[in-house]
C-alpha cells in the first residue's frame, strides 16, 4: 500500500504526534480525509514569539523540532496517521484536552475564534524509513509528487496505550 495524500502541519506538532507526546489535532473543521501522511511546515517558527503558543514544558522540545529536515524542494516525511474519531466540542470545553496536545489553551482558543473545536483523535504510525519528498502545492492538504510506501509502518503508541487515551478522551 502507498499514498501521496498529506496534511500540512507544524513540524513541532508532527514530532509531538510522532513521539507520542500528542494524540489529537484540534481544527475548525471535520476532515473527509481519513488517513494521510504529515507534511511539515515552518511558517509559525518564523514568528518571533512562536514559542508562546506552546505549553511551557514543551517549549524546549518545540525549539529543537521547529524546523523539518529539507533538501532543496524536498522535505522529510516520517509519519502517517489515521483519523480514528472526530469529536465536536464548544471552545470553552477544550481545557480538558490539554494533556493530549502541546499548545496552550490561549493559542487554541485564538485559532478557533467563534468556531467549535473539531477534535481529531489520531492513530499515528512511524514510516519504516523517513522519505525525502516533494509536494505539488496546496494549503491544508497536499499531494506528493511520488507515492510513499506504507509497508512496515509501526504504531507510535502500543494498542494498550492508545486504547487508554481514546477511552479517556470520550
Amino acid at each position: 500500500m502507498e499514498t501521496t495524500k498529506c496534511i500540512n502541519e507544524w513540524n513541532a506538532t508532527i514530532e509531538a504526534l510522532g513521539q507520542g507526546k500528542q494524540t489529537i489535532l484540534i481544527r475548525k473543521y471535520r476532515t473527509m480525509q481519513k488517513d494521510f501522511l504529515f507534511h511539515p511546515t515552518v511558517s509559525y517558527a518564523l514568528k518571533d514569539d512562536y514559542l508562546q503558543s506552546f505549553q511551557k514544558q514543551y517549549r524546549k522540545f518545540v525549539e529543537d523540532n521547529a524546523l523539518p529536515k529539507k533538501d532543496g524542494e524536498k522535505t522529510e516525511i516520517k509519519y502517517f496517521a489515521k483519523v480514528v474519531k472526530v469529536i465536536e466540542k464548544p471552545t470553552n470545553r477544550i481545557g480538558r484536552f490539554l494533556k493530549y496536545h502541546i499548545w496552550t489553551n490561549e493559542h487554541v482558543k485564538s485559532y478557533l475564534g467563534s468556531n467549535k473545536a473539531e477534535i481529531w483523535i489520531l492513530r499515528v504510525y512511524r514510516l519504516k524509513e523517513p522519505v525525502m519528498a516533494e509536494h505539488g502545492g496546496g494549503q491544508m492538504y497536499v499531494n506528493l509528487k511520488k507515492p510513499i510506501s506504507l509497508e512496515g509502518i509501526e504504531p507510535v503508541l502500543s494498542d494498550k496505550e492508545f486504547t487508554k487515551i481514546v477511552e479517556a478522551i470520550k
